[in-house]
């Protein structure tokens, strides 16, 4: 299929926008061989992609590939990460640095700290490697915002957690107060 799909994306190039969000709202969320499939199509025609159009469709495609990388599933997640193998796809990337990187950064710093795979974790940590070589004042500044995030994150966790426990506190002390007016 990848095949055919190419060779009709070299004849119209201006097709390339409607075949990839067609693949992208159909893009598989229960059959990790099927969405491994995906992931090598899209890498064949990002093979054939021009600039312009690759452009109109990085934004959706990137979250995309972001979620694959998070699968849970080993080679759903390596099916994405050898994107940063090839390339022609790095050359796309590094073009569109400033959009693409701070789709990818939270989930691939969240990976290169907890994925279960340390398979997966190495090839994240490389892939990381690359976004700080392309642009480190970038990367530190996506650095920074991760961490200032998840620190908001704790902190509403923990709020959240201490109102729980003070409306425990007040139905145990409500329903002691209901039981002592019934007698």
């Amino acid at each position: 299929m990848a095949y055919c799909i190419v060779q009709f994306l070299d004849k119209d190039p201006s097709l390339t926008e409607q075949v990839v969000k067609g693949l992208l709202k159909f893009w598989p969320k229960t059959y990790s061989q099927k969405e491994v499939m995906f992931l090598g199509e899209i890498e064949e025609i990002l093979e054939v992609i021009e600039p312009p159009q690759f452009q109109l469709i990085m934004v959706p495609l990137f979250r995309q590939i972001a979620k694959s990388v998070s699968s849970s599933h080993f080679q759903v997640a390596e099916r994405a990460l050898t994107y940063w193998n090839n390339d022609n796809i790095v050359s796309l990337v590094e073009e569109n640095q400033t959009v693409i990187i701070p789709i990818l950064f939270p989930s691939f710093y969240r990976i290169s700290r907890e994925h279960w795979n340390q398979t997966i974790v190495a090839l994240v940590g490389n892939v990381l490697k690359s976004f700080m070589e392309m642009n480190s004042k970038l990367f530190n500044q996506l650095v920074e915002n991760y961490k200032t995030e998840r620190q908001r994150e704790r902190k509403r966790e923990k709020d959240r957690e201490e109102l729980w426990k003070k409306l425990e506190q007040l139905r145990v002390s409500g329903s002691g107060d209901a039981l002592g007016n019934t007698q």
